[in-house]
């Protein structure tokens, strides 16, 4: 029987893998944590067919033993941009399959510089995995290949109340706010400040119009580098919309040295959270994406938006990082090194894990005929 090992698997988003790889696959799941009531409810929660074992991420040759004994390892252990590529490199090293939740840039460039390595053992290492970064980079690869020519790509984010995710997204979400970021725009990279750029978009109900802003997020190099477009654009947004007002604020009122500082960032978590848990009764804690992609096709200009909404923003990367595994224990996606979920991923594969999820993506062209 194959074996998965879900590092952080107590948390919602491990939780949330943990269930689709059971329904997906006849898997062994063991999840791990630092502490041994989370585990002991978490299993209460997922049931008996999966383990739990103690594991401190900071002590590597704890995890090179976990390692060892799995053959496929999920890394959920968020915030990513608190962590190192030290269990990249344990499955590097063991000869293991590895996929992770990660959704930070610094990060996604250190486990990316260990593709030659990954490639040089055979292993296959999918990151940015899950709703997004994950299937929204899917839905990209899907609109590029409907158009003759991509010459621009948004991707559009909103996430109602909490999400279902727990304090973690909100850690994340605040230490996102910290520094300017680079974005490619017209062809070179330029800087770009965290919740700038408020737009208003369409998303699928029960959102409709809704409220977005400028966000990192590790597809504004992934894509860029997997497509050979002008522009990438990340944004991201809550519903209600006062969290928009609120996370600007934050954004532009506090000093940069105060917001950089990590017990502010886990005060402002767990004030949100707080929150949250009052308004998720009213907002729901879904999640709706869409993906712009302007271009060519058949001689004429061309606007591709695809979208995607699910009840649940963790259910949801719980089925997108769970779509890979499959296919990874499966032996439908082996290529080895190490890849974003865009490159590993083809489209007829996508397409058929969605549907197997009972997931729809939506689809639309418009064209404008081109006038001399």
């Amino acid at each position: 029987m194959q074996r998965v090992l879900i590092i952080g698997g107590c948390g919602r988003i491990g939780g949330s893998i943990a269930k689709d790889i059971l329904a997906h696959t006849d898997a062994e799941v063991t999840i791990t944590g630092r502490n041994p009531q989370l585990g002991t409810a978490a299993l209460e929660r997922l049931g008996s067919k999966v383990q739990f074992q103690l594991l401190d991420l900071t002590n590597q040759p704890e995890v090179e033993t976990a390692v060892a004994k799995a053959d496929l390892v999920i890394h959920s252990a968020g915030p990513f941009h608190y962590r190192d590529v030290g269990v990249l490199r344990a499955c590097i090293d063991q000869g293991v399959g590895y996929t992770d939740v990660s959704d930070e840039r610094s990060f996604t460039r250190k486990a990316l510089a260990l593709h030659a390595e990954a490639e040089a053992a055979g292993v296959t290492a999918v990151i940015n995995t899950g709703v997004f970064p994950g299937i929204s980079n899917s839905m990209v690869r899907q609109g590029v290949e409907a158009l003759d020519k991509a010459t621009s790509i948004q991707l559009s984010y909103i996430v109602a109340g909490s999400g279902g995710a727990g304090v973690t997204v909100m850690r994340t979400t605040f230490i996102g706010l910290q520094r300017p970021f680079e974005a490619w725009l017209n062809g070179i990279w330029q800087s770009v400040k965290p919740y700038s750029g408020r737009e208003t978009l369409e998303f699928p109900a029960p959102y409709g119009k809704a409220n977005v802003y400028w966000y990192d997020m590790p597809e504004s190099i992934t894509l860029q580098e997997t497509f050979p477009v002008d522009n990438v654009i990340t944004k991201f947004g809550v519903v209600p919309d006062f969290y928009n007002h609120a996370t600007w604020a934050m954004a532009n009122w506090l000093p940069p040295v105060v917001l950089r500082n990590r017990q502010t960032v886990e005060f402002l978590a767990h004030v949100s959270h707080s929150m949250t848990s009052v308004t998720d009764r009213f907002s729901g804690t879904g999640v709706a994406m869409r993906c712009d992609i302007k271009g060519q096709q058949g001689g004429q200009d061309a606007h591709y938006v695809s979208t995607f909404a699910h009840e649940s923003a963790a259910i949801a990367t719980g089925l997108g990082t769970g779509s890979i595994a499959e296919l990874m224990l499966t032996g439908k996606l082996k290529c080895p090194g190490v890849h974003p979920v865009e490159q590993a991923l083809p489209t007829d594969l996508f397409k058929a894990t969605m549907d197997s999820r009972q997931l729809e993506i939506r689809e639309t062209m418009s064209q404008v005929e081109v006038t001399a």
